[in-house]
């Protein structure tokens, strides 16, 4: 049952009510919680920002104030019986200082104490961004059909454009029509799991994405014929619609379709059942329309009750986080037809402008890596349409979208086979970011990102009828990222994009780090601190492995494990795997045409075994990672790690083809026409080890193998330090290879050749060491200095700050 949302502007304190009884858990957000929001301290770069808090199960409504540092009790913003521990005000605050605080009422009205206060600003350029109440939202949407994608009233428009300016669109939705009309897609339930099928064995993967496409097929045909018939289209499109509906609406509601029992089928049905019904709704009769409601009634029910409320809090679940704009979906298009339809819109859009996006902060980037960001975004484009159409809400107005395109310019130039961190990836290609950057690029109107689809054939428009309800995307003019830096850290994901250049990526070189605030869960489940180098459009050293099902033997004990990418583990043991735990941080980042630098921290993601003299099973007390780049031709990768007991350290590094090892300062690399010589300068006596097997190797339908080298010190030691200088290059170009690292009281001075000058690397220990050489100075920050052939000298100093 709902709780009214009443908002008023009162002075603070005027309340009256019972007697307070009991205090509230404000203890700090842990692993896999969204957390207070806005934090302490924090500026929201939206107006009015979302407000969130711990729930506490015998809560029945809440209440919030928020009150300005200045401007007196008048201006202070009240929310009472607020329904969800999330909150979104109605209306814009003024840009300013304030602090807020919440309390709860439980079942027998009592209420808690108030919470602390916590203090925030709203920027003076913040977007305003306030939500509806739920009664005005809710009030938006059309009570005739069609309500998804469309209005009724824009039927008319639509059908004039597909006679006119969108004919060629309407040709291709005609055409496929006509092939569903020649072959319908089969409409028998698909079956369940036999009994004693093993879950993730071939026989369950079979079955599991088997019935996802069958379900796709049938209904995403059926909404095909039905949007296209509503556009003027033959009767016949209607009626195979309809009967597609009819069909499987038969079908089990928690059978082998059922959210639960296989979401990747139930949610496809789900919001493609709901479109179909939206569009076709005209054509059905009364008990037709019945018979829809309730399989719907049951689906929607089950997605509704395993995402609300715990999605608001725990939002960490991959799959939920498109689930809920499916469910709205779904509440959209059952409105006033279903008995708490209004629910499951109303939570749709406080998951919306309270918990999204999760994988990334306003900054842009995406935790689970380019394959998720470019499905899980696509798909929501589709609910930033319906929202628009139906409830008037531009979701494009967010700080994230303003962004969003950059994360696949830095990390993906034009060209660029290999997409960093993240399941599904290694291969994944710049071009497979086009359609969904043609997207962004003209919803933002941002001229870097359109530069960035026309360098790969221009912007592609979105097929069937998505496609068309969006016509012909905004013209935007394209501009080069010549007043662009090449290189960028996206903070909120822990991510650094070290490029030379963002045109061509077979031109340039490319460092990709991680040290992540997410640590390892979910699909970006790499190891903190670990690196990538492509070059001239080769992957040189790789994250390795290969997906063969998610959660399969090969993919969490391999995949997951720091072994797997380019790091470095202790005594055999790593980082956490997939978990928000392990976190890494980085802890500096500064970028010049000539020279790049990122440090990551990492000591505290790793685990072990518990021991007397190690309790909590954490094997380091530091990991930090600095990479230089001085650009194009000399990675200097210094590691700083102290163990909590002595221990024998292995570097890890991986690649495509056989590496050749004739020592520890002679390593090559080889894929294709290009070149990395790799000179482990410290620590000496190395020894080393290389195969191509993985532990454990994917299923035998996976052929892959790639290369994996370990370098293991030689004795046990508490501290330990790498130097390790990368030099990608072309085939018959090799650049210079002298270079001197001298070990000096605090740390190191490293003199090394490019192919244009010297390099000059101070290398301190710690934060309190003091280095100098040559006229170059540092205490506690790396310093760099680089000589061109020209006399002229360039600089870099580790940035105090983060």
């Amino acid at each position: 049952m709902r709780v009214a949302l009443i908002a008023v502007a009162i002075a603070a304190g005027s309340f009256v009510g019972p007697a307070l009884t009991w205090s509230l858990d404000e203890s700090p957000a842990r692993e896999g919680e969204w957390g207070f929001r806005p934090a302490e301290g924090s500026v929201s770069d939206v107006n009015p920002p979302s407000f969130c808090w711990r729930p506490e199960k015998d809560v029945v409504a809440w209440e919030l104030e928020c009150t300005p540092e200045s401007g007196g009790p008048s201006a202070a913003y009240r929310a009472a019986a607020v329904e969800f521990n999330v909150h979104c005000p109605d209306r814009t605050l003024p840009a300013g200082k304030y602090t807020w605080r919440y309390r709860g009422v439980d079942k027998q009205g009592q209420q808690s104490d108030w919470s602390r206060d916590r203090a925030f600003s709203i920027a003076e350029d913040a977007v305003a961004m306030p939500l509806p109440a739920r009664d005005e939202l809710l009030a938006r949407i059309p009570r005739s059909h069609p309500r998804l994608f469309i209005r009724p009233e824009d039927l008319p428009r639509l059908r004039e454009l597909a006679r006119g300016e969108l004919k060629d669109q309407y040709a291709q939705l005609t055409a496929r029509c006509e092939q569903l009309l020649r072959k319908p897609p089969p409409t028998d339930e698909p079956p369940k799991y036999p009994e004693g099928t093993e879950r993730l064995s071939e026989a369950w993967r079979e079955i599991w994405w088997g019935n996802r496409t069958y379900t796709i097929a049938a209904l995403d045909g059926a909404a095909t014929l039905a949007f296209t018939h509503q556009l003027g289209g033959k009767q016949e499109y209607g009626q195979l619609a309809k009967r597609i509906l009819l069909d499987c609406a038969r079908w089990d509601p928690k059978g082998a379709t059922g959210y639960r029992y296989n979401d990747e089928a139930g949610m496809p049905y789900a919001y493609h059942f709901s479109r179909t019904y939206s569009f076709v709704h005209d054509l059905l009769a009364p008990d037709e329309r019945q018979a829809c409601r309730d399989v719907m009634r049951v689906r929607g029910e089950e997605m509704y009750r395993h995402l609300c409320p715990r999605h608001l809090w725990y939002p960490y679940a991959s799959h939920s986080n498109r689930a809920w704009h499916f469910l709205g979906e779904v509440g959209i298009a059952f409105l006033g037809e279903i008995d708490g339809a209004d629910d499951w819109v109303w939570f749709a859009m406080n998951v919306f402008r309270n918990v999204y996006p999760v994988w990334s902060d306003d900054d842009g980037g995406w935790h689970e890596g380019s394959s998720y960001w470019s499905s899980y975004l696509s798909r929501f484009t589709w609910w930033a349409d319906v929202m628009r159409a139906a409830m008037g809400i531009d979701a494009y107005h967010k700080p994230f979208f303003s962004r969003a395109g950059f994360y696949p310019m830095y990390l993906m130039p034009p060209g660029k086979v290999g997409g960093g961190f993240g399941d599904l990836t290694a291969r994944r290609r710049a071009s497979d970011n086009v359609p969904l950057v043609s997207v962004l690029a003209a919803q933002a109107g941002n001229p870097y990102w359109q530069w960035y689809v026309e360098q790969m054939g221009g912007p592609r428009e979105t097929a069937g009828y998505v496609g068309f309800v969006r016509g012909m995307l905004p013209r935007v003019e394209p501009k080069a990222p010549d007043d662009l830096p090449a290189s960028h850290l996206f903070r909120g994901t822990g991510q650094a994009y070290l490029n030379t250049t963002l045109k061509d990526a077979a031109e340039g070189v490319q460092v990709v780090f991680k040290s992540s605030p997410f640590g390892t869960q979910s699909h970006g489940y790499e190891a903190n601190n670990s690196f990538l180098l492509w070059a001239y459009g080769q992957r040189l050293l790789i994250r390795s492995g290969y997906r063969d099902i998610y959660g399969s033997d090969h993919h969490r004990n391999w995949m997951w494990s720091t072994r797997s990418v380019n790091n470095i583990t202790v005594a055999g043991q790593g980082q956490g795997r997939r978990t928000a735990a392990a976190r890494g941080a980085v802890t500096a980042f500064a970028t010049t045409p000539e020279i790049d630098l990122v440090i990551g921290e990492a000591g505290e993601a790793y685990v072990g075994e518990k021991t007397a003299a190690n309790p909590d099973g954490k094997p380091l007390e530091r990991f930090t990672r600095a990479i230089v780049f001085v650009k194009p031709d000399l990675v200097i990768v210094f590691d700083r790690l102290i163990a909590r007991e002595p221990a024998r350290f292995e570097y890890w590094l991986h690649a495509i083809n056989e590496m050749q090892v004739d020592g520890q300062h002679d390593i090559l690399v080889r894929a294709g026409d290009v070149r990395c010589q790799i000179d482990f300068l410290a620590p000496g006596g190395l020894t080393f080890a290389q195969t191509d097997q993985y532990d454990p190797n994917p299923r035998p339908r996976i052929t892959l193998r790639e290369w994996h080298l370990t370098a293991t010190t030689p004795r046990d030691a508490r501290a330990m330090q790498f130097v390790t200088l990368l030099r990608p290059h072309r085939a018959g170009h090799e650049p210079p290879r002298e270079a001197a690292l001298e070990q000096v009281a605090g740390g190191y001075v490293l003199h090394a050749g490019v192919s244009d000058g010297q390099v000059l690397a101070l290398l301190p220990l710690d934060e309190k060491a003091e280095l100098s050489a040559d006229g170059l100075a540092t205490v506690g920050k790396i310093a760099v200095r680089r000589r061109l052939p020209n006399g002229a000298v360039a600089e870099l100093l580790e940035p105090v700050h983060q």
